[in-house]
């Protein structure tokens, strides 16, 4: 009984062990299958476009990236950016499902104080929050360049195709800011000797062009019969602009004009060609009678206009700031010659009104006109456009219009003035003497001066020259040069100061003082010791020791024991011949 009771015992306990031996290897399974599970439910990788990129001193480059989630399991992601430059990034994205993308951007801004061709790399780092340990970077690139605008041509045509030589045409051109700052004051102007601008004096100007504009301008041409048999023509255009700080910028371009060119081996009959009679008044030279134009100034603008059409001009009105455009009838606007719409905010007529009568201006003639303007005080310096338009009547009596611009510079040059701060009295020859120069600031706005320098003619200068630097209105610099004259007499100062203008030029102001210089006196010659007053006053003779025995003796009688006066010592006597010296009589007792 009890052998059989043991067997079943081990039996059971048999079967215990291999049921619990069978349950921890399936919870080790299962522990696997997790942890397999885990790791393939989750993934990441993040693309991007560019990863690098050059921007402007001062902006903001932009980046694209791509997150894709390469996971079984939908998941978030967080989002970090290390890098020197301040960089805007999201803080996470997410949910994104399997398989699917995520875009989103990285901004990296350039700081003002970047040096130019300075480089930044900021790393973007996405995490998967469902398993840290997936996740994915990528690093940009970002370069700093200095930021200046450049305007080009990007594109130009012309209206009629190929021109026959002696045909009017209009040239249109687009302009496009590629750089990356914007342009300001453009000025193109034309160049050629195979066609004529119309319309304007061969100028147009532009205030403004932002940084990735464009804008597009039109100019109507007319094309030399000089060009007969040529296939090609070139006209020549500069544009000149600015930047944000003023520097000045210059592009050349070369516009090739297509022409017609006649077909030899034709035997059509030679056409008889048609002649269109018209006038065309264009301004071929202007001038001012004041150089430079200051805000305020009165000045004469001499013009000289050229008739270079096929008919004369009749009752010629120049209109000064432009004028309506007649109709296509070539009709102007009723009321005959309207003057009240020009432009005349910065210059504007004095003496007479904007409208200037001319006369007649037959064919190839040259008409000189003289109008008196003024500079409006508030206008500051810079490159003004200045619209003039002509008015006038062909031989049939239509009326037609010219329009034409020209460019007028105004400055704001330094008011200064140059005085001394105290009367510097009269200087003598041959003396080092003091001059208490002052430059005052006499203007309505802050200059900016350059070194002063002061010279003279017949005399040696000392600390002469001194740096101003800004001068607030009102405000004054002293400089107290050494002169040593030469020459007697009045002695004019020449004080110049030098300074940069408005365009970047240098200049000099130049003002003229004038000090008294006087010989420097000699003595005289009475008190000379010598004949003529060659000789020099004589000093006393010592004292011998006989000679205090003498007088000490002398006293004793009562004959007086004083020293003997100097001039009873030797002197030259006058008359009593070169070489001879004269002893003094003894004192009288």
């Amino acid at each position: 009984m009890k052998k059989r009771f043991s067997h079943l015992t081990l039996i059971i306990l048999i079967t215990l062990f291999f049921l619990l031996a069978n349950q921890v290897t399936a919870a080790q399974a299962v522990h696997i299958g997790s942890q397999k599970s885990l790791a393939s439910d989750y993934g990441v990788t993040l693309q991007t476009g560019a990863t690098a990129k050059t921007g402007a001193i001062g902006t903001t480059v932009s980046y694209t990236l791509t997150l894709k989630n390469t996971g079984i399991a939908s998941d978030t992601f967080q989002l970090s950016c290390a890098g020197t430059w301040i960089t805007a990034c999201q803080v996470d994205i997410g949910p994104v499902q399997p398989g699917e993308t995520s875009k989103f951007p990285v901004k990296v801004s350039i700081p003002a104080t970047a040096a130019n061709g300075s480089i930044d790399t900021t790393t973007v780092t996405v995490t998967s929050t469902g398993d840290p340990s997936a996740s994915a970077s990528v690093s940009l690139t970002t370069t700093a360049a200095f930021a200046r605008p450049l305007v080009m041509v990007s594109s130009y045509y012309v209206n009629e195709g190929n021109i026959t030589p002696g045909q009017d045409f209009t040239l249109t051109l687009t302009l496009e800011n590629v750089g990356n700052s914007p342009a300001g004051n453009l000025v193109l102007s034309f160049t050629s000797t195979d066609f004529f601008p119309r319309e304007t004096g061969g100028v147009m100007a532009i205030p403004s062009l932002n940084a990735g504009g464009s804008v597009t301008i039109s100019q109507q041409m007319a094309s030399s019969y000089a060009l007969s048999g040529y296939s090609i023509g070139t006209l020549a255009g500069t544009l000149n602009y600015t930047d944000v700080l003023g520097t000045a910028y210059t592009e050349a371009f070369t516009f090739t004009i297509n022409l017609k060119t006649p077909d030899y081996n034709s035997v059509n009959p030679t056409a008889t060609p048609t002649t269109t009679l018209r006038p065309q008044l264009v301004v071929g030279r202007y001038a001012s009678s004041v150089d430079p134009l200051q805000p305020g100034s009165q000045f004469n603008l001499n013009l000289s206009i050229h008739n270079l059409g096929t008919a004369d001009a009749r009752a010629v009105t120049m209109v000064i700031g432009g004028t309506v455009l007649p109709d296509a009838a070539g009709t102007p606007s009723p009321g005959g010659i309207s003057g009240a719409g020009s432009d005349l905010v910065n210059f504007a007529p004095i003496g007479s009104s904007n409208l200037v009568y001319i006369g007649d201006i037959n064919t190839a003639a040259v008409q000189d006109v003289t109008s008196q303007l003024i500079v409006n005080v508030t206008t500051q310096p810079g490159a003004y456009p200045l619209k003039l338009s002509f008015v006038y009547t062909d031989s049939k009596g239509n009326r037609i219009v010219d329009d034409q611009v020209i460019t007028l510079l105004v400055y704001s040059l330094p008011q200064v003035e140059v005085s001394f701060y105290r009367d510097p009295g009269i200087l003598y020859t041959g003396q080092p003497n003091m001059l208490p120069l002052q430059v005052t600031n006499l203007g309505k706005k802050t200059a900016v001066l350059g070194n002063m320098k002061v010279t003279a003619q017949n005399a040696e200068m000392t600390n002469n020259i001194s740096l101003v630097g800004t001068l607030d209105i009102g405000g004054y610099y002293t400089l107290d040069a050494q002169m040593m004259p030469m020459q007697a007499g009045t002695v004019p100062l020449e004080v110049t100061i030098n300074y940069t203008d408005d365009f970047n030029q240098p200049r000099e102001i130049t003002q003229t003082l004038e000090v008294q210089v006087e010989e420097m006196p000699m003595p005289d010659p009475g008190s000379m010791g010598g004949p003529d007053g060659e000789g020099m006053v004589p000093e006393p003779v010592a004292e011998t020791f006989f000679q205090k025995v003498l007088r000490f003796f002398k006293g004793l009688l009562g004959l007086g024991s004083e020293k003997p006066n100097p001039t009873e010592y030797p002197v030259y006597q006058e008359g009593a011949g070169e070489g001879v010296i004269i002893e003094p009589a003894a004192p009288a007792p």
